[in-house]
């Protein structure tokens, strides 16, 4: 091959290989080019809400472009993982992902959806305890008088939750399995409108996230009595684990980012990169531990096999007790 012959070669070679490139690989070197939408389940000022947010300005300060979050409650977030089931594939809307993607597998009958099939996992974020909170107007300081209290006004207690089968209303029927007590669920549509009512006596119990009762505790406003996780959080080291009460009792609040099941892999990797390079940092690392937080770096293969795991433990729940969507 002469030198004019292998020059050109050469270049019909590179062009080649230019055009050859996986178009995912060049949107994600250029990504996010312009804002991203995170969609959250639940309502404004929960815990879900928190956790996106703080991630979201994270995304923005590092990746240059806004990641906004956009709040879509109901149906315990099926609305809002629909609604990103059925956006374009190209990273720029995103889903909050919390306990909810795990129990609505068994919760309803039918969706529109299956959540690990429609839903790629990009990053776990953090996983908290919720706890047993009650309304001042209850005279119970420890988890046994709480209990005794509870079978002496049986279906006279009111116990509030984000939604129903949310997680703080699937921790407190693993409670009343668990003890024989009765309560009367009461949904709200988020965790914050059920804490309003909580600290305004309107219902007398709830197992909220630390993330989102954490100042309330801390200001006296609501009554916590134990943690839900099997131990101690950080963030409330004078909380007992519901379990030293009630043998055998485990539950936690997590959160992650997910999106639409055909999104570039480049693009899920970029961002899982970035989440957990937040995870690391220390202000973040600082301020989810001031929410009760432990961080969940890991792979998206990981947050995919912790939604697989929560999905068969709350099964169980739903289906011993006969729980329905309200």
């Amino acid at each position: 091959m002469t030198k004019p012959s292998r020059r050109r070669f050469l270049r019909i070679s590179a062009a080649l290989a230019a055009v050859a490139m996986p178009a995912q690989v060049a949107r994600a070197e250029t990504y996010p080019a312009r804002p991203v939408r995170i969609i959250v389940g639940l309502a404004a000022g929960g815990g879900t809400d928190i956790v996106a947010r703080l991630i979201g300005q994270w995304l923005s300060e590092r990746l240059g472009q806004p990641f906004v979050v956009e709040n879509r409650p109901g149906a315990n977030g099926n609305i809002a993982t629909e609604a990103v089931v059925n956006a374009s594939a190209d990273g720029y809307t995103l889903l909050a992902v919390s306990p909810g993607a795990a129990i609505n597998t068994t919760l309803y009958d039918k969706l529109n959806f299956e959540f690990l099939r429609d839903i790629a996992p990009v990053a776990g974020i953090t996983r908290v305890p919720n706890v047993l909170g009650l309304s001042l107007s209850v005279p119970a300081t420890t988890v046994p008088e709480f209990i005794a209290y509870a079978k002496a006004n049986a279906d006279r207690i009111n116990m509030g939750s984000a939604g129903s089968g949310s997680s703080n209303h699937l921790s407190g029927e693993l409670f009343k399995l668990m003890t024989g007590v009765k309560m009367v669920h009461v949904p709200y549509r988020g965790a914050a409108p059920a804490l309003t009512d909580l600290i305004g006596g309107q219902v007398q119990v709830l197992f909220p996230a630390v993330t989102s009762s954490i100042d309330h505790i801390k200001t006296g406003k609501m009554r916590a009595l134990a943690v839900t996780t099997a131990e101690r959080s950080e963030a409330l080291p004078d909380l007992p684990p519901l379990g030293e009460f009630v043998p055998g009792y485990e539950a936690s609040n997590w959160w992650g980012i997910g999106a639409p099941k055909k999104t570039p892999t480049a693009i899920v990797d970029k961002l899982n990169q970035e989440i957990n390079a937040a995870l690391v940092d220390p202000k973040i690392k600082t301020r989810l531990a001031d929410l009760g937080g432990m961080a969940l770096t890991g792979s998206p293969t990981d947050f995919a096999r912790l939604i697989a795991e929560e999905t068969d433990k709350w099964a169980k729940v739903i289906r011993f007790a006969g729980i329905k969507p309200e």
